[in-house]
């Protein structure tokens, strides 16, 4: 690794709970084309008339529900992976945020500052599926950056990992130990993108929405396609743990607005009691670190949901964060495509 740097990239996070800061952050989360993909204009009043006055607040107090006294969990768990993933390998880390602090400019700067000789920076988006909302806009904006600054080392970028035996393997290792106590049912759920999304990445021009796992017939497809991805980590995990047919099943979380991948997590919440499942496990594969998705949207309101529905336990099983499994995955990633 002489020479070369990584770079964890992640969504991002408000610099505070409070409603300006969080205002601040929706602008410039809910303003990527790449998120809400419609003209600008009408992204614009969308986003700055509509969306950001009356979500500003709610989120706001939403975080403050999750909020660390070291600040908001996203940031904290992604330094603790950089830390981490540094004392394993001895290989210079960092990180950036696609929206809010610490910014890829700054990172950039950071690494020309510490490391003058650098010639390669091994980006690494925190995103196990390709999204255009993700993963995409992520890598998107770290090129650009790079690109506009015209830094003398060259960007290698890590691909989607979703189907890679270290990361399915720490995945696993997070689920097991929850498996040894009394659950009907293992819920997986990912984060939601809207249907139309899967149309403008796939290389045929118009996706192909298959029960169950889909594209299995289009290689090509496979490499953007979302819902193909977390279909198939689904399956290689469930394998991995022998978890019985009928005893998992997967859905989508955070949607806004009509059109969005289903079914729907919180509709699964209250689905679910009425089929029987009274102790609920869940887990949501698409996120490797605690964030408010998962210990706001899953861990409070999901309980409350399911609870309500006539569900009698709820456990959602931590996001892999720093644990060593995960961090020895993430350096598999790096070996696997340069060390070799």
């Amino acid at each position: 690794m002489k020479n070369k740097a990584i770079l964890l990239v992640n969504l991002g996070s408000p610099d505070s709970t409070s409603i300006p800061d969080v205002r601040r952050y929706l602008n410039e989360f809910l303003m990527d084309g790449r998120v809400i993909d419609m003209p600008y204009w009408r992204r614009f009043l969308l986003v700055k008339g509509i969306i950001t006055p009356f979500r500003a607040p709610r989120s706001a107090h939403a975080y403050e529900k999750i909020w660390t006294d070291q600040g908001s969990p996203l940031i904290v768990i992604t330094e603790q992976q950089r830390k981490a993933l540094e004392d394993l390998t001895g290989w210079p880390v960092y990180i950036a945020m696609r929206y809010g602090s610490p910014h890829p400019g700054v990172a950039f700067a950071n690494m020309m500052a510490d490391l003058p000789s650098l010639e390669e920076v091994i980006v690494i988006p925190l995103y196990p599926h390709y999204a255009m909302s993700s993963y995409e806009t992520a890598v998107v904006q770290v090129r650009e950056i790079h690109r506009k600054a015209c830094y003398p080392f060259r960007l290698s970028i890590i691909p989607p990992f979703y189907n890679n035996p270290g990361y399915i393997d720490a995945l696993a290792a997070s689920i097991r130990p929850y498996l040894d106590q009394p659950y009907d049912h293992l819920l997986f759920s990912y984060h939601g993108i809207p249907e139309r999304h899967l149309d403008k990445v796939d290389p045929r021009g118009k996706h192909v929405m298959a029960e169950g796992q889909c594209c299995l017939d289009a290689p090509e497809a496979q490499k953007k396609c979302y819902r193909h991805q977390v279909f198939e980590t689904t399956r290689l995990v469930v394998e991995k743990l022998g978890i019985p047919e009928g005893r998992y099943s997967i859905s989508f979380q955070s949607r806004l607005g009509k059109g969005w991948l289903e079914p729907f997590t919180d509709v699964r919440f209250q689905e679910l009691p009425e089929q029987g499942v009274k102790n609920l496990l869940v887990v949501s594969p698409a996120f490797v670190s605690d964030c408010l998705e998962t210990l706001e949207e899953l861990v409070m309101a999901g309980r409350e949901t399911f609870l309500k529905a006539g569900g009698e336990s709820y456990q959602v099983i931590p996001c892999m964060n720093d644990q060593e499994g995960w961090i020895k995955a993430i350096a598999s990633l790096v070996k696997k495509e340069y060390l070799q």
